[in-house]
């Protein structure tokens, strides 16, 4: 049987935002539902970070769970666009 690629999405800042606005959320409530600090939150809405990883993969389910409509794509798309992007060669990741 074939392994189905995870689907996540790219999360920005404004992806995150948009996120925890359509939830009705703080930046508080959002990461203690996701077992973070707030300050991580924090630090994905203003850009400085972004989530990756265990944490784009739990912004994806709850966005899911909560009906919030955002484009996924495959990890193998996502490395793609990142690559022709030049990411990676001099570009901050996080």
């Amino acid at each position: 049987m074939a392994k189905k690629k995870r689907q996540t999405a790219d999360w920005d800042a404004r992806l995150v935002r948009r996120l925890r606005g359509h939830m009705g959320l703080t930046q508080d409530a959002l990461a203690g539902e996701m077992g973070t600090r707030q300050q991580t939150v924090s630090e994905w809405e203003t850009g400085r970070y972004r989530p990756r990883g265990a944490s784009a993969r739990l912004l994806s389910i709850i966005a899911e769970r909560a009906g919030f409509e955002y484009e996924a794509r495959s990890r193998v798309e996502m490395g793609k666009q990142k690559r022709e992007i030049g990411e990676g060669a001099g570009g901050e990741t996080e």
